[in-house]
């Protein structure tokens, strides 16, 4: 039987505990499973609506791209043209949500994953996520962008073509705002940043750390909430993709590929995960202690088991990882950092 582990363990960012329960990992399960993927991806993809050349849902047929395309996301949750929102009764209210929703092809192979493709194609899409969050940043009416990333069908991805999506909105998202308050809270009550506090912690614990480069770390973080979640963060003093020059992005991009290898590696699989970036708000706030960083969330534990949201955290509030970060850490250090479909 695995060793016993109750912690609660605090996170700085978002300003709330997570309960780590590492034993819980080797509990009987008879829920539900992720069926093992089955049959191979194709170059090409004649229905699929991402593949060049092809029509969309819109009507639009794309280009013959070379290059990570960015175009108007065909279902957008937020639009330039929303109507105002009809005054609302207390306790109630609403508002419009304005805004422009992008989507970016990585490649255009229908079955080239960010993991498998070359640091420096990597690079030319976060260079492509760069030119978008200045675009869409730079306009009044956004406050805020996002740039995400929903790898595989278990977390609702509805096109397997390789891609992104870009939210900018007329408000700052909600784990933004948590963090910017939580920057400002440490720097007024502790005089600190917070993530360069965090950052000095890892490099002195070491044991969470799977990357590292001139320009940022690659981690498990000390509360991280599922399995194998990681946090790539800056070591430079920048808030946002626009803060770096072309050297940084591919340091960003080399961080990246050595942490989504490790992820397909892990059970010779495309690994499903939600990816984030996180940026200061681009509402005219200063924001001198927010830094730039990546989180990504694998919602398996195991091969084939999915980690659940159940009763202590939807109706407690209250996450909990049945898994130990340092372990988890050491099991993703431990891999190759190529490929397996590259590996002989």
């Amino acid at each position: 039987m695995a060793e016993l582990i109750w912690e609660e363990r605090w996170h700085p960012l978002r300003r709330e505990w997570v309960l780590i329960a590492g034993h819980r990992a080797s509990r009987p399960w008879a829920g539900e499973s992720l069926a093992a993927a089955t049959g191979s991806v194709p170059e090409y993809d004649p229905s699929c609506h991402f593949c060049p050349g092809n029509r969309r849902v819109s009507g639009i047929t794309n280009p013959d791209y070379t290059s990570p395309f960015a175009f108007t996301n065909d279902h957008p949750p937020m639009g330039p043209g929303a109507p105002d929102p009809v005054p609302g009764v207390i306790p109630y209210g609403s508002r419009s949500a304005r805004g422009l929703c992008k989507v970016i092809t990585y490649h255009r192979r229908h079955d080239l994953t960010l993991a498998e493709m070359p640091v420096e194609d990597i690079a030319v899409v976060a260079t492509a996520w760069q030119r978008e969050t200045q675009d869409l940043g730079a306009r009044p009416e956004v406050k805020s962008v996002l740039v995400f990333e929903n790898k595989g069908k278990v977390v609702g991805v509805s096109n397997p073509h390789p891609h992104c999506q870009i939210y900018g909105a007329n408000f700052v998202f909600q784990v933004l705002q948590l963090e910017v308050e939580a920057a400002r809270m440490a720097r007024a009550e502790e005089d600190r940043n917070v993530f360069e506090a965090m950052l000095m912690e890892e490099h002195r614990d070491g044991r969470r750390i799977l990357h590292e480069n001139d320009a940022f770390t690659a981690f498990i973080p000390f509360a991280a909430r599922y399995a194998y979640e990681v946090m790539i963060l800056t070591r430079r003093r920048a808030g946002s993709l626009t803060d770096f020059t072309p050297p940084d992005i591919h340091l960003l991009a080399a961080c990246l590929k050595e942490v989504l290898v490790r992820y397909d590696n892990l059970w010779r699989m495309p690994l499903p995960y939600v990816m984030a970036l996180h940026q200061a708000p681009t509402d005219g706030g200063h924001y001198p202690d927010f830094r730039f960083h990546i989180e990504i969330y694998p919602p398996l534990r195991a091969p084939h088991t999915l980690k659940y949201l159940a009763g202590p955290e939807l109706g407690g509030g209250n996450i909990i990882n049945p898994t130990c970060p340092e372990e988890k850490a050491a099991e993703l250090r431990s891999l190759s950092g190529t490929h397996y479909k590259e590996s002989p």
